[in-house]
């Protein structure tokens, strides 16, 4: 090929993996297919070098016009003449394929193929372009197509700089397809890496690809078509003479392709994954003489990272940041605080660990889980794990449970005496009977002894402040293992009593209240941090509220510019030491605040200021959050009187016992909070040492900048202190991060294969209305507020927060919502508590809420029925 040595056109066989920058990720792929001996059609590239050369100075004036100038760039490319060697060069190549061969001209970005975004279809491919004048058309085009409304849009939601794509295009001798279409190496739905998925059509993939038909669906797992259904394919696209393709009817109740033939595609898909190590999303046509023709291949950017398994067979993960509300990836200095302190913890209460992490502690890409297999497989776990998970959130019991015919995972008929035999040990080095015993005789004495821990671990973290990057790291280090943790561990067997009678209680009272009763006797308990966090907030709004020229500072202003008023000291003098008293006890909390790489409230005030400002306008529409609680409070203790008084009259002994268990799940109940905030506490203090050894690091220029340090683990900032230079590692682990912030929906349960259990489950929905788990009696009416992200989040009085999962971050927004409806969660998880102790009604796990409601719907939240009415 006479340009070769200029790079401008290519053979697809002499492209290199590393080319994608000169040719785009789709001419990349093909080539590298090509080179690993896989069949490709025969053709060239017209690198990004023709594209610049071409294109770049008729657009540039139009990018910073973006998305309303795509048009006029378009139109600008199409009529845009290419140089005259370089329209001979192309010619030239074509007809080395043969003369006025049929070829595809395809679009090959630069950003396509990304490890988090595809761009499958973006731009454009044009099939059976016959002759020079149709096959330079083509090749302008495809650059315009670089500049479609869609491809634009698609870059902006990926935060991808426009001014970065530059587009090759890929021209291939047209395979005579009898059959053609895509092949998934995994499941894209259920996420099972062990199964091919196949969509096949006869005649050109076009048809496949563009979703015009419904293609014929194969499933292969081991050799095997597991699955085959026949799709309403009334026709196929075909290759006009000429040039150009038409649309032509055919038998729909004929497959498109045998057994065979499935068997065989995802045998060459498997190599393929093999080949780039990762599942692929192959493009694939099969011609007359039945040879199978790979025509693209790309990463699968939408199944869920799998953690490495070192233990072989199936596995069951239970996911942690669904459990803790945490919709979000970990930093990976976050997770390896997680573990220490879990496995810390798992030592103080007399379980032999060993290492830094719990041996079923499994993560990936910031996605924490717990390897449960062995409750899948003994009686005891079978029993008790639909029933626990159940309480933590609620779909997650019925995922549990759809597991257990599994014959991979068979019931071991061992009785789990090491298990036994442990929760033994926990219970005699925690002296979990005697602690139960002497709460219930003496809850004041209990919170007094519990409460006084949150001094003491503050005046232990606060210890002398350490001068070096080294120091700090051990800083870190012991205050997790050696202050917080061994204090931590003290508070669950002082919490068994909460959790027995929080389950004895509605037992005991049977049919003398009904469950929304024993709902409304759970409203406003006393003694949660987490509560009186949000309306110590409250209150400070109030102060600002009352005087008009602080109201309306508020009312006016951003909350960025409210939080530098206080960094600067400039808010009004109440406002202002009622935020610093505020920051001093909570000030170590934030949202997704497990996490030691996300900013504290006392670094980043400003969704505090921000919340504050939407409760001075709250409370100025008349609501007020202070009173509905105080309501709360005098509703349950009127309930739980009304209660006992009718149990009186049937069985005086019950009501005494029932009497007994109100009163002290009452003044129990709001220490479940507890232990969450101690350990915030540490976290925060660990997050205070690493950030000034990561400040250190930086400045010495092993890291680019002081935040690094949370993609590192403790181990390599030990080596980095020593010399070691990881910003690469932290380079690709903060790419991974950003990539992973993106995902919306992370599964409660995952199969090491890749498998996720919910996909298999029905969607529940009772009369039309979406159905999820009772967490807080009541019915109310309102619009749905939609919320992903509470920080900047503004609720109106009344309004219905609809959101993912939550955790401490969120609560303040309860105090303005008329009801909450959440993806996540059971009836004891976090939000549900503290929606039952506001007085809200609350609706739990409710598959796709955020999905199926609209920001601004109306919406009816049905408490006490589990149930969501879409208006």
């Amino acid at each position: 090929m006479s340009t070769l040595e200029t790079r401008t056109l290519l053979d697809l066989g002499e492209i290199g993996a590393g080319d994608g920058e000169l040719v785009g990720g789709k001419a990349a792929n093909l080539g590298e297919l090509s080179a690993a001996g896989f069949r490709v059609p025969p053709g060239f590239c017209i690198s990004t070098l023709a594209y610049d050369e071409v294109c770049r100075e008729p657009a540039e004036d139009l990018l910073d016009r973006l998305p309303g100038s795509a048009a006029e760039i378009r139109s600008r490319l199409a009529g845009a003449e290419l140089p005259a060697g370089l329209a001979a060069a192309i010619t030239a190549a074509y007809a080395e394929l043969g003369p006025d061969a049929p070829v595809a001209v395809r679009s090959s970005a630069t950003a396509e193929d990304l490890p988090h975004a595809s761009f499958a279809g973006q731009q454009d491919t044009y099939l059976n372009v016959v002759g020079e004048a149709a096959l330079l058309d083509a090749v302008r085009r495809c650059w315009g197509s670089l500049w479609t409304d869609r491809a634009v849009a698609y870059r902006t939601a990926n935060g991808i700089d426009h001014r970065a794509v530059r587009l090759a295009v890929v021209v291939q001798r047209m395979v005579d397809a009898t059959a053609a279409g895509v092949l998934f190496t995994a499941n894209p739905v259920t996420g099972r890496r062990s199964e091919a998925v196949i969509d096949a059509n006869t005649g050109l993939g076009e048809s496949v690809v563009s979703g015009a038909v419904t293609p014929d669906h194969f499933v292969v797992e081991s050799g095997r078509v597991t699955a085959k259904r026949l799709g309403d394919k009334p026709a196929s696209i075909r290759p006009k003479p000429g040039g150009g393709t038409e649309s032509v009817a055919q038998q729909a109740d004929l497959p498109s392709i045998t057994d065979d033939q499935a068997r065989t595609l995802a045998a060459v898909g498997a190599e393929v994954a093999r080949h780039y190590g990762a599942p692929q999303d192959i493009e694939w046509a099969i011609d007359g003489d039945g040879t199978t023709w790979l025509t693209q291949s790309r990463p699968v950017t939408t199944l869920f990272p799998l953690p490495d398994e070192p233990l072989g067979g199936l596995h069951v993960y239970l996911s942690i940041n669904v459990v803790q509300g945490v919709y979000r990836p970990i930093t990976p200095l976050g997770a390896a605080t997680l573990a220490l302190m879990l496995t810390n913890l798992m030592r103080n209460i007399g379980v032999p660990a060993e290492g830094h992490r719990p041996k079923l502690w499994r993560q990936a890409d910031g996605w924490l889980f717990a390897d449960i297999t062995g409750m899948t497989r003994s009686r005891f776990g079978r029993a008790i794990g639909p029933r626990v998970f159940a309480m933590a959130e609620a779909r997650t019991g019925k995922v549990f449970d759809s597991l257990l015919d599994d014959p991979r995972l068979p019931l071991s008929p061992k009785i789990p005496w090491p298990l036994l035999r442990r929760i033994g040990g926990i219970l005699l080095h925690t002296k979990a009977p005697i602690q139960l015993a002497r709460t219930l005789r003496d809850p004041a004495r209990t919170r007094e002894q519990l409460f006084g821990m949150v001094p003491e671990i503050r005046a232990a973290l606060a210890g002398d402040e350490p001068s070096s990057a080294r120091e700090r790291l051990a800083a870190a280090w012991r205050g997790i293992a050696e202050v917080a943790v061994p204090r931590i561990a003290r508070i669950p067997a002082r919490l068994l009593p909460v959790l027995f009678l929080s389950r004895l209680l509605p037992k005991l009272v049977g049919r003398a209240a009904t469950a929304e009763e024993v709902q409304i006797v759970l409203r406003g308990i006393p003694h949660n941090v987490t509560t009186e966090m949000d309306l110590e907030l409250w209150g400070i709004a109030q102060l600002a509220r009352r005087d008009p020229g602080t109201a309306r500072l508020f009312g006016e202003s951003s909350p960025d510019e409210l939080a530098a008023r206080y960094r600067n000291r400039t808010l009004p003098t109440d406002v202002q030491s009622g935020l610093d008293d505020f920051l001093a006890r909570n000030g170590h909390r934030t949202v997704a605040e497990i996490d030691a790489g996300v900013p504290r409230w006392a670094e980043d005030p400003t969704h505090v200021l921000g919340l504050v400002a939407n409760y001075v306008r709250t409370g100025e529409s008349g609501h007020d959050a202070d009173e509905q609680y105080r309501r709360g409070v005098a509703e349950a203790e009127r309930t739980a009187a009304e209660i006992v008084s009718r149990l009186r009259r049937r069985n005086p002994l019950r009501a005494r016992v029932a009497a007994f268990v109100v009163d002290r799940v009452r003044q129990l109940a709001g220490l479940r909070e507890l232990p969450k905030y101690c350990i915030v506490l540490a976290i925060a203090n660990a997050r205070r040492h690493l950030l000034a050894a990561g400040e250190e690091l930086a400045s010495n220029g092993r890291l680019e900048r002081a935040d690094d340090v949370f993609f590192l683990e403790y181990e390599e900032i030990d080596t980095a202190i020593s010399g070691a230079d990881h910003r690469d590692l932290v380079a690709r682990r903060r790419e991974t991060h950003e990539r992973e912030l993106r995902r919306r929906n992370p599964p409660r349960v995952l199969l090491s294969d890749g498998t996720e259990p919910e996909a298999a489950l029905p969607v529940a929905t009772v009369d039309g209305r979406l159905a999820g788990t009772s967490a807080s009696a009541g019915t109310v009416t309102g619009t749905a507020r939609v919320v992903h992200d509470p920080v900047r989040a503004q609720l109106a009085p009344g309004e219905i927060l609809v959101a993912p999962s939550t955790d401490p971050g969120w609560t303040p927004l309860f105090l303005t919502a008329g009801g909450l409806v959440m993806e996540m969660g059971g009836p004891n998880s976090h939000g549900a508590t503290v929606a039952r102790e506001y007085g809200i009604p609350a609706v739990v796990g409710v598959p796709e809420a955020t999905t199926r409601i609209a920001d601004g719907q109306r919406i009816t939240v049905h408490g006490s029925a589990g149930t969501v009415e879409l208006a």
